[in-house]
Protein backbone atom coordinates (compact mmCIF):
# COMPACT_ATOMS: atom_id res chain seq x y z
CA UNK A 1 0.00 0.00 0.00
CA UNK A 2 1.11 3.30 -1.01
CA UNK A 3 2.42 5.89 1.93
CA UNK A 4 0.61 8.66 1.92
CA UNK A 5 2.52 12.16 0.97
CA UNK A 6 3.21 14.73 3.27
CA UNK A 7 1.87 18.09 1.68
CA UNK A 8 3.55 21.47 2.24
CA UNK A 9 2.66 25.53 1.05
CA UNK A 10 3.77 29.03 1.04
CA UNK A 11 3.12 31.94 -1.10
CA UNK A 12 6.19 31.18 -3.03
CA UNK A 13 9.27 29.75 -3.29
CA UNK A 14 10.38 30.30 0.38
CA UNK A 15 9.13 26.92 1.52
CA UNK A 16 11.57 25.35 -0.29
CA UNK A 17 13.90 26.52 2.33
CA UNK A 18 11.63 24.49 4.81
CA UNK A 19 11.02 21.57 2.45
CA UNK A 20 15.13 20.98 2.30
CA UNK A 21 15.33 20.10 5.59
CA UNK A 22 11.91 18.24 6.06
CA UNK A 23 13.50 15.82 2.71
CA UNK A 24 16.81 15.54 5.21
CA UNK A 25 15.03 14.15 8.29
CA UNK A 26 12.41 12.31 6.20
CA UNK A 27 14.11 10.82 2.88
CA UNK A 28 11.64 8.23 2.34
CA UNK A 29 8.31 10.26 2.02
CA UNK A 30 6.57 11.39 -0.56
CA UNK A 31 6.25 15.03 -0.69
CA UNK A 32 3.55 17.75 -2.26
CA UNK A 33 5.14 21.14 -2.18
CA UNK A 34 2.56 24.24 -3.17
CA UNK A 35 3.97 28.13 -4.23
CA UNK A 36 0.78 30.30 -4.08
CA UNK A 37 3.19 32.79 -6.22
CA UNK A 38 0.12 33.98 -8.02
CA UNK A 39 -0.28 35.95 -4.72
CA UNK A 40 2.80 35.99 -3.44
CA UNK A 41 3.89 37.90 -1.21
CA UNK A 42 1.23 37.35 1.69
CA UNK A 43 2.89 39.98 3.41
CA UNK A 44 0.68 43.02 2.43
CA UNK A 45 -2.34 41.23 1.76
CA UNK A 46 -5.20 40.94 4.78
CA UNK A 47 -5.44 38.19 7.15
CA UNK A 48 -9.40 36.74 5.77
CA UNK A 49 -7.18 36.82 2.48
CA UNK A 50 -4.37 34.96 3.11
CA UNK A 51 -6.71 32.42 5.26
CA UNK A 52 -8.91 32.02 2.30
CA UNK A 53 -6.00 31.28 0.30
CA UNK A 54 -4.59 28.70 3.44
CA UNK A 55 -8.28 27.03 3.51
CA UNK A 56 -8.08 26.30 -0.28
CA UNK A 57 -4.75 25.01 -0.69
CA UNK A 58 -5.10 23.01 2.15
CA UNK A 59 -8.26 21.58 0.71
CA UNK A 60 -6.36 20.84 -2.59
CA UNK A 61 -3.47 18.56 -0.76
CA UNK A 62 -5.75 16.65 1.31
CA UNK A 63 -7.65 16.12 -1.62
CA UNK A 64 -4.24 14.46 -2.49
CA UNK A 65 -4.27 12.38 -0.10
CA UNK A 66 -2.11 14.23 2.48
CA UNK A 67 -1.84 12.70 5.77
CA UNK A 68 0.00 15.83 7.54
CA UNK A 69 0.70 19.08 6.49
CA UNK A 70 3.39 22.17 6.75
CA UNK A 71 2.27 25.81 6.72
CA UNK A 72 5.55 26.65 5.33
CA UNK A 73 4.97 30.60 5.98
CA UNK A 74 5.25 32.82 9.27
CA UNK A 75 2.82 34.90 7.91
CA UNK A 76 -0.08 32.41 6.31
CA UNK A 77 0.93 30.55 9.68
CA UNK A 78 -0.38 33.31 11.91
CA UNK A 79 -3.68 34.06 9.54
CA UNK A 80 -4.76 30.62 9.25
CA UNK A 81 -3.01 27.87 11.36
CA UNK A 82 -6.63 28.15 14.00
CA UNK A 83 -8.96 28.03 10.91
CA UNK A 84 -6.76 25.07 9.45
CA UNK A 85 -6.67 22.58 12.77
CA UNK A 86 -10.26 23.44 13.11
CA UNK A 87 -11.13 22.12 9.57
CA UNK A 88 -8.79 19.19 9.50
CA UNK A 89 -8.37 16.20 11.73
CA UNK A 90 -4.72 15.69 10.55
CA UNK A 91 -0.99 16.50 11.78
CA UNK A 92 -0.53 20.56 10.81
CA UNK A 93 2.99 22.10 11.77
CA UNK A 94 3.10 25.47 10.98
CA UNK A 95 6.14 28.26 11.39
CA UNK A 96 7.38 30.33 14.26
CA UNK A 97 10.11 33.21 14.57
CA UNK A 98 12.71 31.41 16.35
CA UNK A 99 12.68 34.21 19.01
CA UNK A 100 13.18 31.79 22.02
CA UNK A 101 16.51 29.83 20.67
CA UNK A 102 17.91 34.06 19.93
CA UNK A 103 16.93 35.04 23.03
CA UNK A 104 18.90 31.80 24.69
CA UNK A 105 21.80 32.60 22.06
CA UNK A 106 22.42 36.22 22.71
CA UNK A 107 25.05 37.77 24.17
CA UNK A 108 24.28 41.50 23.88
CA UNK A 109 20.72 40.89 24.92
CA UNK A 110 19.37 42.50 21.96
CA UNK A 111 18.44 40.42 19.01
CA UNK A 112 16.64 41.39 15.38
CA UNK A 113 13.52 39.97 13.84
CA UNK A 114 13.59 40.38 10.28
CA UNK A 115 9.99 39.24 8.43
CA UNK A 116 7.11 40.65 6.86
CA UNK A 117 5.05 43.10 8.04
CA UNK A 118 1.50 40.71 8.24
CA UNK A 119 3.69 38.32 10.86
CA UNK A 120 5.13 41.09 12.53
CA UNK A 121 1.94 42.91 13.23
CA UNK A 122 0.46 39.52 13.81
CA UNK A 123 -1.19 38.53 17.27
CA UNK A 124 0.86 35.21 17.33
CA UNK A 125 4.21 37.05 17.15
CA UNK A 126 3.07 39.64 20.12
CA UNK A 127 2.45 36.42 22.18
CA UNK A 128 5.44 34.95 21.17
CA UNK A 129 7.54 38.36 22.57
CA UNK A 130 5.53 38.47 25.32
CA UNK A 131 6.63 35.30 26.29
CA UNK A 132 10.05 35.55 25.57
CA UNK A 133 10.60 39.24 25.07
CA UNK A 134 11.35 40.06 29.28
CA UNK A 135 14.67 38.37 28.45
CA UNK A 136 16.28 40.35 26.05
CA UNK A 137 15.44 43.25 24.04
CA UNK A 138 13.48 42.12 21.01
CA UNK A 139 13.63 44.87 17.83
CA UNK A 140 11.79 43.93 14.75
CA UNK A 141 12.48 45.14 11.18
CA UNK A 142 9.87 44.61 8.53
CA UNK A 143 11.47 43.86 5.19
CA UNK A 144 9.23 44.99 2.12
CA UNK A 145 10.67 44.00 -1.18
CA UNK A 146 12.98 40.87 0.01
CA UNK A 147 10.35 38.03 -0.72
CA UNK A 148 9.95 39.69 -4.22
CA UNK A 149 13.73 39.79 -4.61
CA UNK A 150 14.14 36.03 -3.80
CA UNK A 151 10.80 35.27 -5.91
CA UNK A 152 12.69 36.29 -8.96
CA UNK A 153 15.58 34.49 -7.75
CA UNK A 154 18.08 37.91 -7.04
CA UNK A 155 19.43 36.20 -4.31
CA UNK A 156 22.77 38.83 -4.07
CA UNK A 157 22.35 40.97 -6.81
CA UNK A 158 22.79 45.05 -6.25
CA UNK A 159 19.02 45.95 -5.45
CA UNK A 160 18.97 43.27 -3.00
CA UNK A 161 22.64 43.63 -0.78
CA UNK A 162 21.07 47.37 -0.86
CA UNK A 163 17.27 45.92 0.57
CA UNK A 164 19.47 44.38 2.96
CA UNK A 165 22.02 46.23 4.23
CA UNK A 166 19.46 49.18 4.83
CA UNK A 167 17.20 46.32 6.96
CA UNK A 168 20.20 45.08 9.08
CA UNK A 169 22.06 47.96 9.93
CA UNK A 170 19.88 49.69 12.48
CA UNK A 171 19.53 46.13 14.23
CA UNK A 172 23.00 46.46 14.37
CA UNK A 173 23.84 49.66 15.40
CA UNK A 174 21.51 49.03 18.64
CA UNK A 175 23.52 45.87 19.86
CA UNK A 176 22.03 43.47 17.61
CA UNK A 177 24.15 39.95 17.93
CA UNK A 178 21.66 37.58 16.81
CA UNK A 179 19.19 37.84 13.75
CA UNK A 180 15.73 35.55 13.34
CA UNK A 181 15.20 35.47 9.76
CA UNK A 182 11.43 35.44 10.41
CA UNK A 183 10.44 34.83 6.73
CA UNK A 184 10.79 31.29 5.04
CA UNK A 185 12.23 33.15 1.64
CA UNK A 186 15.29 34.76 4.09
CA UNK A 187 16.92 31.48 4.56
CA UNK A 188 18.08 32.09 0.87
CA UNK A 189 19.68 35.17 1.80
CA UNK A 190 22.42 34.43 4.46
CA UNK A 191 24.78 33.90 1.93
CA UNK A 192 24.59 37.26 1.49
CA UNK A 193 23.27 38.05 4.90
CA UNK A 194 26.44 36.72 6.27
CA UNK A 195 28.83 38.83 3.90
CA UNK A 196 27.06 41.96 5.04
CA UNK A 197 26.73 41.02 9.52
CA UNK A 198 30.42 38.95 9.37
CA UNK A 199 30.61 35.99 11.52
CA UNK A 200 30.39 37.33 14.67
CA UNK A 201 26.28 37.67 14.41
CA UNK A 202 24.72 34.78 15.38
CA UNK A 203 21.86 33.80 12.51
CA UNK A 204 19.07 31.42 13.14
CA UNK A 205 15.86 30.08 11.38
CA UNK A 206 13.05 27.58 12.61
CA UNK A 207 13.46 25.28 9.23
CA UNK A 208 15.20 22.56 10.94
CA UNK A 209 13.16 22.86 14.19
CA UNK A 210 9.66 22.68 12.25
CA UNK A 211 10.88 19.78 10.32
CA UNK A 212 11.80 17.92 13.57
CA UNK A 213 8.48 19.22 15.05
CA UNK A 214 6.69 17.54 11.64
CA UNK A 215 8.91 13.92 12.74
CA UNK A 216 7.19 14.24 16.21
CA UNK A 217 3.83 14.59 14.95
CA UNK A 218 3.64 12.01 12.29
CA UNK A 219 5.54 9.40 14.84
CA UNK A 220 9.41 8.51 15.17
CA UNK A 221 8.63 4.70 13.70
CA UNK A 222 8.00 6.83 9.88
CA UNK A 223 11.23 8.55 10.66
CA UNK A 224 12.97 5.32 11.65
CA UNK A 225 11.21 3.22 8.30
CA UNK A 226 13.82 2.68 5.96
CA UNK A 227 12.31 2.52 2.05
CA UNK A 228 13.35 3.85 -1.31
CA UNK A 229 13.94 7.27 -1.69
CA UNK A 230 10.68 9.58 -1.55
CA UNK A 231 9.38 11.57 -4.20
CA UNK A 232 8.28 15.16 -4.81
CA UNK A 233 5.74 17.33 -6.59
CA UNK A 234 5.50 20.75 -7.49
CA UNK A 235 3.05 22.82 -8.13
CA UNK A 236 2.24 26.72 -8.31
CA UNK A 237 -0.59 28.77 -8.62
CA UNK A 238 1.61 30.98 -11.31
CA UNK A 239 3.34 30.21 -13.96
CA UNK A 240 4.88 26.81 -13.72
CA UNK A 241 8.25 27.67 -15.71
CA UNK A 242 8.94 30.51 -13.26
CA UNK A 243 8.92 27.84 -10.14
CA UNK A 244 10.47 25.25 -12.35
CA UNK A 245 13.13 28.37 -13.54
CA UNK A 246 14.87 28.85 -9.56
CA UNK A 247 13.72 24.93 -8.22
CA UNK A 248 17.74 24.00 -10.15
CA UNK A 249 19.08 26.50 -7.75
CA UNK A 250 16.45 26.94 -4.27
CA UNK A 251 15.82 23.53 -3.93
CA UNK A 252 19.14 21.79 -5.56
CA UNK A 253 17.79 20.16 -8.54
CA UNK A 254 15.50 20.05 -11.81
CA UNK A 255 11.45 19.26 -11.24
CA UNK A 256 8.48 19.74 -13.32
CA UNK A 257 5.96 21.90 -11.76
CA UNK A 258 1.97 21.28 -12.65
CA UNK A 259 -0.45 24.28 -12.19
CA UNK A 260 -2.22 24.73 -8.93
CA UNK A 261 -6.11 24.25 -9.30
CA UNK A 262 -6.70 25.09 -6.17
CA UNK A 263 -9.22 28.57 -5.43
Amino acid sequence: MARRPIGVFDSGVGGLSVLRHVRAMLPAEDLLYVADSAHAPYGGKSAQFIESRALAIAGFLVARDARALVVACNTATAAAIASLRQKYDLPIVGMEPAVKPAVEATRSGVIGVLATSGTLESGKFAELVQRFGSRARVIVQPCPGLVERVEQGDLAGPLTRRLLAGFVQPLLDEGADTLVLGCTHYPFLEPLLRELVGEEVAIIESGAAVARQLVRRIGEADFLDIRPQGTERFFSSGEPGQLEALLPRLWGGPASVERLTAG
